[in-house]
């Protein structure tokens, strides 16, 4: 259960990544108050999640489904530039992820 709320915390942090891009230094309305719910969404699960987890794993597991998630997104949606080396670099992200969240102890 706790590696769910880290794989859910890491969705959020994509949420808020994106918002804070949308937000337009903080300018826009709506997307400052999404930022603000991912944001909080995302730490606290984070911090239960902590609960049972080593913070190392659990961390590094957050941010890189945060980075990759953010990454994929701007992609997709934001017209950020995409290349191999791009595609390349991200499935490695997501490889250390599902390496280190099989690797994580719970306590």
């Amino acid at each position: 259960m706790a590696w769910l709320l880290v794989v859910v915390a890491g969705l959020f942090e994509t949420g808020f990544a994106v918002c804070l891009k949308l937000s337009h230094g903080f300018s826009r309305l709506w997307p400052t108050i999404a930022f603000c719910l991912f944001a909080l969404g995302s730490f606290g699960l984070l911090t239960l999640s902590l609960k049972k987890l080593d913070v190392g794993p659990a961390y590094a597991v957050w941010t890189g489904i945060g980075a990759a998630g953010t990454a994929i997104y701007g992609m997709a949606f934001l017209g950020d530039l995409v290349s191999s080396l791009k595609i390349v670099s991200i499935s490695l992200v997501i490889a250390g992820v599902i390496g280190l969240q099989i690797s994580g102890s719970s306590h």
